[in-house]
This record gives C-alpha cells, structure tokens and sequence, in this order.
C-alpha cells in the first residue's frame, strides 16, 4: 500500500482514505450478511451485536439506531469534520460537467431499458446499470467538496467511480456480441457516453493529483 510522505499531520492521502472506505465497506458488507442470517432468529439484534464485536450495543434500547451509528464510525474526529464538511457542501457535485455526464449516462440507460423491456432480465444489461448509476453516486461524493483536506478522499472516490464505470463499459461490450441486444447505433452512443465519463474522471484525478503535489510538495507517492 502506498504512503505519502510529507502531508501535513491529520490530513489523508488517496490511500488511506481508501483503506478507511474498504473497512467501512467491510463491516457494512458482513453486517448485512449477518442480518440475512438471522434474519427470522428471535435473538438476531444480540446475535448480530456479538459477531460485529458490538458489545455495548447488548443492552442498548434503540438498537437499530446505534448500529447505524457504528456502521459510520470508525474515523478520527478529523475524518468527521471531513465527512461533515462534505455533507455541508453536498450540492456543489450537481453543477459539475462530469456529474452530470454521469447522471445523463444513466437516464439513457434508464430510457434504452424502457425501449427494450427484455433488457431487464439481461445480466449483462444489470450489471451496465448498476454500475452506471454506482458511478454517479461515488462521483457525487468525490465532488462534494474541495477544501485542503479532503483532496484525498476526492481522489479516493474518484478511483471507485473510475472502476464502475469500467465495469459498465464491460457489460456494453457483452451486449454487443455475440447475442446483439442492442443496435449498433444504440452501442455507438452508450459508447460515447461511457467514454465520455470514464475520459472525465481520469482528467480529474489527474487534476487532483496535481494540486496535491502543489500543496503538499513534489515528491510523489512512495509505492
């Protein structure tokens, strides 16, 4: 895992926000396993308490509340002021040229599966989607603000939205052949405009690591 060496103290890079997100998505993950589990087991809160390590939730009488509670903790109080900084500015991302390239990506989609109804059950249909709109949220939260500490955690999430939107340009090209679900003219835009997206987002990042650098000095990232 790669570090950045000479960052002010309190401050993250790209990669230790993206290691706080993998465990976040962890815990959410073998939360929401656990609760499929037990989900009809009469002792599941306590059940489910005791897996996550949750102790002092045992005898909690708002449950449901603390859980969510412990599912969003995890950061220092710095990456809470982050996070909430975040929140604060949540509305900046919807007038940005990539959002909304995004957001115009998966209303195309939306209209190319109401065109095609047998899209729906197609996998590979699913999968473009899902990620397409998995895309468009995490560039929802990569440009929800731009203060000095939260460049890392920009970069961070735009990594994600860049391995979404592969993702959807997989599933394009899985429709194309051998099957053919969608025309060639059809392909031809949700190209483009998958391109478009995926083309934005590496600018972006490059853009973001270039201010760290500028901020934070010239040496680079140490591997």
């Amino acid at each position: 895992m790669a570090e950045y060496e000479g960052k002010p103290e309190g401050i993250w890079d790209e990669y230790e926000w993206e290691r706080f997100l993998q465990q976040q998505d962890g815990k959410t993950e073998k939360y929401m396993q656990l609760l499929e589990t037990y989900l009809d087991d009469p002792e599941r809160d306590e059940i489910i308490a005791r897996e996550m390590g949750w102790t002092q939730l045992l005898d909690a009488k708002d449950w449901g509340a603390e859980v969510d509670a412990l599912l969003d903790d995890g950061a220092s109080e710095q990456e809470e002021s982050d996070l909430e900084n975040t929140s604060r500015s949540s509305e900046m991302f919807e007038e940005h040229d990539l959002y909304r390239a995004a957001f115009a990506l998966t209303i195309w989609i939306d209209q190319l599966f109401d065109q095609n109804a047998s899209l729906q059950s197609e996998p590979a249909a699913v999968k473009l989607a899902t990620h397409a709109a998995l895309a468009s949220a995490k560039l929802a939260a990569a440009l929800s603000g731009d203060s000095l500490d939260e460049i890392g955690m920009t970069i961070a999430y735009l990594k994600r939205a860049l391995r979404a939107i592969t993702v959807s340009m997989e599933a394009a090209a899985q429709l194309r052949k051998p099957a053919g679900q969608i025309t060639r003219s059809q392909y031809a835009v949700l190209q483009q405009r998958l391109f478009q997206v995926r083309d934005g987002i590496i600018t972006l990042m490059g853009e973001y690591r270039g201010e760290w650098r500028r901020r934070f000095g010239s040496e680079g990232y140490r591997c």
